[in-house]
């Protein structure tokens, strides 16, 4: 009987531990998504989703604060409902990241800086594979 009982505490100290790892992630990317608002080259939308996904595992609040967020929550439906990313998002992450890659290639060494504006490059392209939302 103690081994059960040792077996169930077990359990639910990994689960509160897995449930504050995903609540760390959530705030984390979160301060990363509003420091992409502001910050050229530091991306906004991927930060948003990782946030909510965290936060939909961890702390059932702050994911419907997230969804009723007037500036996240739109993101989130649309990409709720079939990984749809708008336009404007599109072109705010492009300039955001043609912004950072400038900056990158100026400060960094050639090699790093190919390295990491490659990255970008991969990113921005999956993005705008993504589809789009009608017109509203």
């Amino acid at each position: 009987m103690p081994e059960f009982t040792h077996a169930i505490a077990s359990t639910t100290l990994a689960s509160r531990l897995w449930r504050g790892f995903y609540l760390v992630l959530a705030v984390v990317s979160l301060c990363l998504a509003v420091l992409g608002l502001l910050l050229p080259g530091l991306p906004c939308t991927e930060f948003v989703l990782l946030a909510a996904w965290a936060a939909a595992k961890s702390s059932p609040r702050l994911h419907t604060w997230l969804v009723n967020h007037p500036r996240f929550g739109p993101m989130l439906h649309n990409w709720r409902n079939g990984c749809m990313l708008s336009r404007r998002n599109k072109w705010v992450a492009t300039a955001s990241m043609s912004w950072g890659a400038s900056l990158i290639a100026w400060q960094l060494q050639p090699l790093l800086a190919l390295g990491l504006i490659s990255c970008m490059a991969l990113v921005l392209i999956w993005l705008w594979h993504r589809i789009e939302p009608p017109p509203a």
